[in-house]
């Protein structure tokens, strides 16, 4: 059988949250490189993997998959006895995967939205010699500032954002949260205790780290 390819760029927040769920796995797997600038996602072949033209594409075997989030569960699943226990420590108690699966709806519809929008303003405009739009970052701040009281209550109560176990919920924040932190943006994250814990917690992860190399 084939082995696990990643079809994305090292540098996408998405791409990334799958490799770190294959490092947490300790995966071997082949990254084959999607070259973004050159808008090769929106061309053939890529669109055969995924017609949405976004990455990263999967693929594991006669398994093909897009959307990251997806990706992550079915490796998570997948190879549920091997590496990091991704899932809650009953996966099969559907109340305790509830949680933990509002946690990833909460990342994808209230978290993602607006630290992807502070991203490109902090760092990718750059990259593409733009400028950075203050008066985008402070709306987008603000609304950052609103999830993360919520995450601040919730951490109050436990380690992490789906009980007291590392999950998905978590692993899905850190490849946008990692560039964040290297901006003014990051004063969010520090000046609440308990989410700046959690912050230094998930982004000091051997897998976290792979994933900036």
């Amino acid at each position: 059988m084939a082995g696990i390819k990643v079809f994305g760029h090292a540098a996408s927040v998405s791409t990334r949250r799958v490799l770190l769920t294959l490092h947490e796995k300790n995966l071997d797997f082949e990254l084959v490189h999607v070259e973004l600038k050159n808008s090769e996602h929106k061309k053939e072949p890529f669109l055969s993997l995924n017609p949405f033209g976004k990455v990263p594409a999967f693929e594991d075997g006669d398994v093909k998959l897009f959307e990251s989030r997806a990706i992550t569960q079915y490796i998570a699943h997948r190879y549920e006895g091997q590496g990091t226990n991704l899932l809650q420590p009953d996966s099969r108690n559907l109340a305790h995967y509830a949680t933990m699966a509002i946690g990833m709806e909460v990342e994808a519809h209230h978290f993602d939205p607006v630290v992807s929008k502070l991203a490109w303003e902090h760092v990718f405009k750059l990259i593409y010699g733009l400028t950075t739009d203050q008066a985008v970052v402070a709306e987008e701040e603000a609304k950052l500032a609103k999830v993360l009281d919520v995450y601040e209550a919730r951490l109050k109560e436990f380690k992490y954002l789906a009980g007291d176990t590392f999950t998905l919920t978590d692993l899905h924040h850190i490849p946008a949260i990692q560039y964040l932190l290297d901006t003014p943006t990051k004063k969010l994250f520090t000046e609440r205790p308990r989410v700046n814990e959690w912050v230094a917690e998930i982004t000091k992860r051997p897998a976290s780290q792979k994933i900036l190399q």
